[in-house]
């Protein structure tokens, strides 16, 4: 056997041959050269290259994930929400991990599309480009619907966590708290005034993903969100609702364009209530207009008109220029300045201070404003608020109008008495007469709870403060022009306005707006109403029948909700003289 095997290795060709020696050195040369280039590239990789490959592997692998922080909450003054946030997942995909020739894939997708509210062929859109890594299908939904798109375990399809927004009191504190975007950021109202407050510091977490998106392992230490402040508001939800309500009725029933209504706290400066007529709601949004937004209390300006004859006569009191039993004549009820006629709707004849107020004479205030020097004037509209932006944590609030009294002319000095000539929005009036309730000092007011009284600034004196009270309880009483305002219970004490709307450079014959602002009770105010309505068109439009009852029903709900006892014994409200006149 070992015989045969030794011949045939003698005998073959390939075996009998010599290899050359530096065949053998040149293989295991190469080997050694092969192992020699695999550590030097290893050496490379891990030692001279090794940051910039730490850095591809992060880039391919490790993400930072955010951890989105709770939006803080906004509370009423008594501790109700006006806005919070829940969890609200929203859904996304990786278009090429997602599997759509699969017939399974398919009717899954379809319960998807189903799911979202969606049709087949808008998912299919988001899903159609093969080379995107990621793509949002739908964000915040409804954690149920959450659940179930988790339960149909389809492949490219994800969830990632986040936050909505809800508002409970819906359109009636619309234009007070605002709303956020998809994004969680304030884009109106106290939401945006506050943003950076509610927001909070999202926190962040760093992980290694796989190519599904999937979270292999934490790396490094974690940050944890830091949530949101809440924000208490000087708003009562059920008095914003209350005044909301009636307000939307008012408009509705004269068949008006818009309208608002505020009602601020005389003692502490608190906005207890700010609402606006059309409104909407917050957090359904598709077909939001511009008319629903606008916060008309604050953004909205307009020639005051007779709400300013208070303001007049307190001036003209203050610089000692009138009394209140200082007799005016207003004879025939007509007055002709640089050739414009000023009117009253009646000839009221010789009236005191106090009936200049209470039958809303134009040619009395203006005989009243002749009086007083355009600084004195200006002096005192500064003073109240007039030409200035409001000091309020609030975005939007606009400024008003209210030229240098240098410019002034006699013939614009005297509209400026009855409210023609100067601009201002519903919230500086409402605010203006603070001066009158606080004992004649105008207080700062605020959108924020304040248990605390306010510390004004004096414009008018204790006494005339009072005298100008008991003149706007003459108007709102017998023989005044604001008799709706009156309210079972409570006296009250305010100045109705009728005044035609600018178009261009004129005013419209048929258009107007009607307000009404005042206080109650009158002998230690409480609170101050400001209500407006803009183009009543149903047959009535001015402000003592229009805007007044709106004041009436709000005033007396508000007292009532504020615990404030009555100060009237109740009994059935008679008008002297029926339907109260026009100004």
């Amino acid at each position: 056997m070992s015989s045969r095997r030794s011949v045939q290795y003698t005998t073959s060709p390939l075996l009998a041959s010599r290899t050359p020696v530096w065949r053998s050195k040149f293989v295991v040369a190469t080997i050694a050269l092969g192992f020699v280039a695999l550590a030097g590239r290893a050496a490379y990789v891990q030692v001279i290259g090794n940051d910039f490959f730490q850095r591809q592997g992060q880039v391919r692998f490790a993400r930072t994930l955010e951890l989105p922080a709770n939006r803080g909450r906004i509370l009423d003054r008594n501790g109700l929400l006006l806005a919070s946030s829940v969890p609200a997942p929203s859904i996304w995909a990786i278009p090429e991990d997602v599997e759509r020739d699969d017939p399974a894939v398919r009717t899954k997708l379809r319960q998807l599309a189903k799911l979202l509210g969606m049709t087949q062929a808008e998912l299919d859109k988001k899903l159609e480009d093969e080379d995107k890594s990621f793509v949002w299908i739908q964000r915040q939904v409804d954690e149920p619907i959450a659940k179930q798109i988790a339960a149909l375990e389809l492949k490219g399809i994800y969830q990632r966590k986040e936050y909505k927004r809800q508002y409970p009191e819906g359109e009636a504190a619309a234009h007070v708290v605002g709303f956020t975007n998809v994004e969680d950021h304030g884009q109106e109202g106290i939401e945006l005034a506050f943003n950076k407050a509610l927001a909070g510091k999202a926190g962040a977490s760093r992980v290694i993903k796989d190519r599904l998106g999937r979270v292999v392992e934490g790396v490094g230490e974690e940050i944890p969100p830091l949530d949101g402040q809440d924000i208490q508001l000087s708003i009562d939800s059920k008095v914003q609702f209350f005044a909301y309500q009636k307000l939307r009725d008012a408009v509705t029933s004269n068949k008006a364009k818009a309208g608002s209504v505020v009602v601020l706290d005389a003692l502490t400066g608190e906005v207890l209530a700010l609402a606006n007529y059309p409104s909407y709601v917050p957090d359904k949004r598709r077909n939001l207009t511009g008319e629903q937004l606008r916060n008309r209390a604050l953004t909205d300006v307009f020639e005051p008109g007779s709400t300013m004859k208070p303001i007049t006569v307190g001036m003209a009191l203050e610089a000692g220029r009138v009394k209140p039993q200082t007799i005016i004549d207003t004879s025939p009820g007509r007055y002709q300045l640089g050739g414009f006629t000023i009117s009253d709707t009646h000839n009221y004849g010789v009236l005191t201070v106090e009936g200049v107020i209470q039958k809303s004479s134009n040619v009395g205030a203006l005989k009243i404003a002749q009086k007083m020097t355009p600084h004195e004037m200006w002096d005192t509209y500064t003073a109240l608020g007039y030409g200035q932006k409001p000091q309020l944590q609030f975005p939007g609030a606009v400024t008003g109008r209210l030229r240098p009294w240098k410019s002034w002319k006699p013939v614009e000095q005297a509209p400026m008495a009855y409210g023609y000539g100067l601009s201002a929005s519903l919230f500086q009036m409402a605010h203006s007469y603070t001066a009158f309730a606080h004992d004649g000092q105008i207080i700062p007011a605020t959108m924020l709870k304040s248990d605390q009284p306010a510390v004004g600034v004096k414009v008018f004196s204790a006494e005339n403060a009072s005298a100008v009270r008991k003149m706007l309880q003459m108007a709102a009483g017998p023989g005044g022009t604001g008799q709706l305002a009156q309210t079972v219970g409570y006296s009250v004490g305010g100045k109705s306005g009728t005044a035609h709307k600018q178009v261009g450079r004129g005013y419209a014959s048929n258009k107007y707006r009607a307000w009404f602002t005042g206080m109650a009770p009158i002998g230690s105010p409480r609170i101050i109403v400001a209500v407006m309505i803009d183009e009543p068109s149903a047959g009535r439009y001015f402000g003592g029948v229009v805007a007044a009852p709106v004041f009436s029903e709000v005033v007396q709900q508000t007292l009532r909700m504020m615990n404030v006892p009555p100060d009237l014994a109740v009994k059935p409200l008679v008008l002297s003289d029926g339907v109260p006149e026009s100004f």
